[in-house]
């Protein structure tokens, strides 16, 4: 049996000055439009805005963005979420810091999405290079 095994290079990020946003296309039920309508809505960002800032936060919170995708989209619908059990990297943390948002945020225990202006907590690791954000209840839940 003959077997032929072909290896491909990553694709290099093209440089700072050639970055283009693109245009992804997705079908979604008509409920999930009208929910994140809502919701971007009450956010007071464009729906385009919440799927962009949803996105980039799974990637940049989450190691694994397929198994955590339906949590973010059942935070995004306002589905009642059970606290995830925490990520390994919880356990790094050193203390929490209370905070008001300056920017929108998705919570790294439970995915709730959490806009601009409400409370929540930093977590301070020591090695201090993880950003890891939690909402209030489950600050709360951390703290028992």
């Amino acid at each position: 049996m003959l077997c032929h095994i072909v290896t491909r290079k990553p694709p290099t990020p093209p440089p700072d000055d050639e970055r283009k946003e693109r245009v992804i296309h997705t079908r979604v039920p008509e409920s999930l439009e009208a929910e994140l309508r809502e919701r971007a809505q009450g956010l007071g960002i464009s729906v385009s805005n919440l799927v962009r800032n949803v996105l980039g936060h799974a990637f940049g919170l989450v190691g694994d963005v397929v198994a955590d995708g339906h949590a973010i989209a059942r935070a995004a619908r306002g589905d009642a979420m059970k606290p995830a059990e925490a990520p390994p990297d919880l356990a790094d943390v050193l203390a929490w810091q209370a905070m008001v948002l300056g920017k929108n945020a998705v919570c790294t225990r439970c995915n709730d999405l959490l806009p601009r202006g409400r409370d929540a907590a930093i977590g301070v690791t020591e090695h201090g290079s993880t950003r890891l954000v939690v909402c209030t209840p489950c600050l709360e839940e951390l703290r028992r």
